[in-house]
């Protein structure tokens, strides 16, 4: 049998591999084999009367736990099992937290090792008391505006004539008199009071991360920075490309809104509140939303594009929006992101883990803004194109200009040509550095190459 989750070969006994038997009773349990190599062939080890003696004690010393030592033969040769349970408290070896996760020990520190440590209480880092908190702290406007959003759903209890207090404990908000920190997050008049860094951070760049152009910061409750971020995006960040419908003027969304308000939500509700802020970037040709906190354990991030369980980080949190109808309680979200995009004729989105956190980026498919250098010289690029390649390429060079999301068949259309012929121009022109691809082949776009 292969090492796995809950399985480990070593060929030979080290004290390093207490963290081992750590990980293993900070997780699931597993069992760890003294004297099998990498492929779980017996290899006799010739010391097993001492470290059946010794294994047993460091265990209990050094992390005060038992686990069963074991000695097994197979054929004359002997090895050691050692069987580790699962510890409903937390096990430390020497005052450090190791963790199983698939095949790998990891020393958890900092917010890891917090949201381990309360959840090893039966805690979650939302649904600790705020001891310095008051209902005072509680903005009102924001709970109403909650509640107006929640009657769609229906799937609120009935909040009719009671008080703010009332209210936030049928949320299961407080703990007494005292309010949770979920409380604050979602309604607070001021969170960035008692946590930091509760905000969204929004950033116009140009073609990398290199070119800033402007930014702002929206501060407030989770209720209040919902509304505030995508109006700053719709009204600021993005450009609304216009068509006309015979004589009416027409805009149309740059990016799907539900894909956009999903990935806020997303970031809002899963995130590490005691990290780095939400950070959104707005570029030419794409916009990004990151949240500190990497995907639950055993949820990878090829999960998110197919259905899966809800693992809320916050599950207060996430409670609370779903009655309020914001968001689902069956693990959509993602899924909604890449159908909203499908559905608009967009790149697939792109979700990855990157510096501690997840980022979901959606393409879009217009022509970023080409500089006036550019526009200038439109006919100068044009004639080096024909000259090089001949009118027909040039011809589907301007078709790209008008419409980077046509693909080659779509342009063929447009010129009279065959698809392979125009796959052929398309091959050029990229080789010469006129035009990239971005996206994946079904669903991506041509960007223009800025005076090449």
């Amino acid at each position: 049998m292969p090492e796995q989750q809950n399985i480990e070969y070593k060929q030979s006994w080290h004290d390093d591999y207490l963290k081992w038997v750590c990980g293993f009773a900070n997780a699931v349990g597993g069992v760890i084999y003294i004297g099998k190599d990498d492929a779980g062939q017996v290899v006799h080890l010739v010391d097993y009367e001492k470290l059946l003696v010794i294994i047993p004690q460091k265990i209990r010393n050094d992390m005060g736990i038992v686990c069963d030592v074991n000695l097994l033969e197979e054929g004359e040769k002997k090895y050691i099992e050692i069987r580790v349970n699962p510890y409903s408290v937390p096990v430390s070896l020497r005052g450090r937290y190791y963790y199983r996760s698939g095949s790998v020990k990891t020393e958890l520190t900092g917010v890891e090792l917090n949201e381990f440590l309360l959840k090893k209480a039966g805690k979650t880092w939302d649904d600790v008391v705020e001891e310095a908190a008051t209902i005072d702290d509680i903005d009102e406007k924001s709970l109403r505006a909650f509640i107006d959003a929640s009657r769609e759903k229906g799937r609120m209890p009935d909040t009719n004539g009671l008080t703010t207090q009332q209210i936030l404990d049928k949320l299961r908000l407080t703990e007494g008199n005292k309010l949770k920190r979920a409380a604050i997050i979602l309604f607070g008049k001021d969170p960035n009071r008692f946590y930091p860094n509760i905000q969204v951070k929004i950033g116009r760049f140009g073609k990398d991360s290199t070119d800033l152009r402007f930014h702002e910061i929206v501060e407030g409750n989770l209720v209040q920075m919902l509304e505030a971020v995508l109006l700053q995006l719709n009204y600021k960040f993005l450009t609304r490309p216009i068509e006309f419908v015979g004589l009416q003027r027409v805009e149309k969304d740059q990016y799907p809104m539900d894909a956009m308000r999903e990935m806020l939500l997303n970031a809002m509700v899963h995130r590490t509140y005691m990290g780095a802020p939400v950070q959104l970037r707005v570029y030419d040709n794409r916009l990004s939303i990151w949240n500190e906190g990497i995907l639950p354990m055993g949820l990878s991030l090829e999960d998110l594009k197919i259905e899966h369980n809800s693992r809320p980080r916050n599950p207060k949190i996430a409670e609370s929006c779903f009655l309020a109808g914001y968001i689902d309680a069956w693990g959509r979200g993602t899924l909604k992101i890449i159908n909203s995009c499908k559905e608009a004729g967009l790149a697939e989105p792109e979700i990855k883990e990157i510096n501690g956190g997840v980022e979901v980026t959606i393409y879009n498919h217009l022509q970023p803004d080409l500089s006036e250098e550019f526009r200038k010289d439109f006919g100068r690029i044009s004639e080096k194109i024909r000259k090089e390649f001949g009118k027909d390429a040039e011809a589907a060079y301007s078709v790209i200009l008008n419409h980077p999301e046509f693909n080659a068949i779509q342009i063929a259309n447009e010129i009279s040509k065959t698809p392979r012929t125009v796959e052929n121009y398309l091959a050029k022109l990229k080789a010469a550095g006129f035009i990239v691809r971005k996206g994946p082949k079904l669903g991506g776009y041509w960007e223009i190459i800025d005076v090449p």
